[in-house]
């Protein structure tokens, strides 16, 4: 999920992003102006997680193909390790999801639309030169799902459904029992007699959920869990969790350069992608054992982006 990644910072992670010369958001005096497709790469970065790095790939390829020459710096780690290099220069461009970068990379309550997001993180990363393009309505957030012979059951379609089940049991990492967009949300917001299970890993919870021993656990949006027969996602009809819409983030420097064809380069695949797209791209990848640059290039090329 968004908010639960858990930073694993190794030294060798930090000197391969830390120790990189900056290309076109640092003080380097002696590296040229980067007019629109010329000049020095645009160094493309991902968090440690599929979808950020098929989502990185998905912009870098569009650009490449439009003839702007993009390094990449892929499955880095967390916003501890990738913000300290994108306010630097560093790293130039970054796939993010609005709530969590508001949630956990600058510490503020995310607005509870993903325009409102928009706006605030724009404000948010300004003081350091870093802009937003258009949102994408792709997005990946915490989603509950339960089994589905429980849901035809109880009639649950909704989080407040849960209200007709008796022991519900919510599963999940340690963090979500004092979350508000998890647990915490259960019985402060929806008022649930509800009880809590730590189970670290995402594993170990599916297989609680199919066997009945807990009630609902959370999963990524973009999870084929979502999509599967077997289970119920279902609506937060109280909206806990925040809208996590997909939006890339840019070295302001990089942005004046480039000017509005790389701009309208992006936005057009940011346009183009939805939720349920990103998790089809997320299966052939994580069960289908696809690699992310070629899911990323068939998807281009179905959309007529490359």
């Amino acid at each position: 999920m968004r908010w639960t990644r858990n930073v694993r910072v190794g030294a060798v992670l930090a000197a391969a992003v830390l120790g990189m010369t900056a290309c076109g958001g640092g003080d380097d005096a002696a590296a040229p102006a980067a007019q629109g497709k010329g000049g020095a790469p645009i160094v493309v970065a991902s968090f440690n997680f599929t979808d950020s790095v098929i989502l990185a790939e998905l912009y870098a390829n569009a650009l490449e193909a439009k003839g702007y020459p993009i390094t990449r710096k892929l499955n880095l780690g967390s916003r501890e390790l990738i913000y300290p290099a994108l306010k630097s220069g560093e790293l130039q461009f970054v796939p993010e999801y609005q709530g969590a970068a508001i949630s956990t990379g600058f510490g503020k309550e995310a607005a509870k639309d993903a325009a409102g997001e928009h706006e605030q993180l724009k404000k948010l990363f300004e003081p350091d030169g870093i802009g937003l393009l258009e949102q994408s309505p792709a997005e990946n957030k915490n989603t509950y799902i339960v089994k589905a012979d429980l849901a035809k059951e109880k009639g649950l379609a909704k989080i407040s459904d849960l209200s007709k089940v008796d022991n519900v049991v919510v599963a999940g990492a340690p963090e979500c029992a004092e979350r508000l967009p998890c647990f915490k949300g259960f019985t402060d917001v929806y008022k649930l007699k509800a009880t809590f299970q730590t189970v670290q890993e995402a594993g170990p919870r599916v297989e609680q959920l199919r066997s009945g021993k807990v009630t609902v656990i959370p999963v990524d949006s973009v999870s084929p869990l979502v999509g599967d027969p077997q289970f119920v996602a279902l609506e937060d009809d109280l909206a806990i969790v925040p809208t996590e819409n997909v939006v890339p983030a840019v070295n302001k420097k990089v942005l004046d350069e480039r000017g509005a064809d790389f701009a309208a380069a992006v936005n057009a695949v940011s346009k183009a992608l939805d939720t349920a797209q990103l998790r089809e791209l997320n299966k052939r990848v994580d069960s289908d054992g696809e690699k992310p640059g070629d899911v990323a290039k068939d998807w281009l090329k179905e959309k007529s982006l490359i």
